[in-house]
């Protein structure tokens, strides 16, 4: 599921989708908000340029607004389910959660959108 040549692969451990070897983000910290959503403009092995066309990665906002809506819904129930937070709590607990995992949620949403349009390509290795 998670080996050489699957999307999740590619997502997780922050790989070129095509050649999955490059890396796609500059640096793997993950919560310094400007350092972590740094890209390479092309894989280092295949020289895939990651900036398909201009304004490529805005579509990636849809992305990011699945994944804080899952991580919103998530915080709530751990939060007013579990815990038993009352709901205003347990909406600053989502406020906090949400700033708190942005770095995180922009890397994955830009990953996951370059993986919708771009395939594995085993030629390449």
């Amino acid at each position: 599921m998670f080996k050489k040549g699957s999307k999740l692969h590619s997502i997780l451990n922050n790989k070129c989708p095509r050649c999955q070897e490059g890396d796609f983000m500059k640096n793997n910290t993950k919560f310094k908000i400007i350092k972590s959503t740094r890209m390479h403009e092309k894989c280092s092995v295949c020289n895939l340029k990651y900036m398909i066309e201009p304004s490529f990665f805005y579509g990636a906002m849809y992305v990011t607004y699945g994944l804080t809506i899952a991580l919103s819904i998530m915080t709530f129930m751990i939060a007013y389910g579990i815990f038993g937070f009352t709901f205003l709590n347990s909406t600053i607990a989502i406020a906090i959660t949400v700033i708190a995992f942005i770095p995180i949620t922009i890397r994955l949403s830009r990953a996951i959108w370059i993986n919708l349009f771009i395939s594995y390509d085993q030629k390449i290795n």
